[in-house]
């Protein structure tokens, strides 16, 4: 039985990855699955800050780990929306595809921090539950630690430049 393929996404926040995984799940008949989903309803009220959010998402990778392993190995195409925007958290990918011997593909959204903060607004609007994370200092913050992924990770890389145009629609 063949493997399933892992996709996975880098980008500054607001660039589009959570966007882009939707398409790309729908595309390639594949499970969806969002760390921001499963950290807001297994630890609701529990994230205030980005330090949270680290501890809480450290929590998650054993358990995530495992499933997305299951699941890939029974032929199941798996969609993570989860940051893959530093060389460590991409080596943590890198080594689930290997233990499920999987395919992986990493989809690299290059946006401008105008075109990431422009949409960030506009998601402040349309979730305001997130609107107290959406901001240009989180933004910021999280920004300080991306690194554009290199070819010698290991991963098929697909680039995907957003511009004004492609934002907006």
């Amino acid at each position: 039985m063949s493997c399933g393929t892992l996709y996975l996404f880098c980008g500054k926040m607001g660039a589009g990855k959570t966007t882009q995984s939707r398409l790309l799940a729908t595309e390639h008949c594949a499970a969806l699955i969002s760390e921001d989903e499963w950290l807001s309803r297994l630890f609701p009220e529990q994230i205030h800050n980005f330090d949270d959010y680290r501890s809480y998402a450290a929590r998650l990778k054993p358990l995530i780990f495992d499933h997305v392993k299951n699941l890939l190995e029974t032929g199941t195409n798996v969609v993570l929306d989860f940051p893959a925007n530093t060389k460590r958290q991409r080596a943590w990918f890198s080594e689930l595809a290997q233990a499920a011997q999987a395919n992986s593909q990493l989809v690299y959204i290059q946006a401008s921090d105008d075109i990431c903060l422009n949409q960030i607004a506009q998601r402040r609007v349309e979730q305001p539950e997130r609107a107290k994370f959406d901001t240009e200092a989180v933004f910021q913050q999280v920004t300080s630690f991306f690194e554009e992924p290199e070819d010698g990770e290991g991963f098929v890389i697909q680039i995907i430049e957003q511009d004004w145009h492609s934002s907006k629609n």
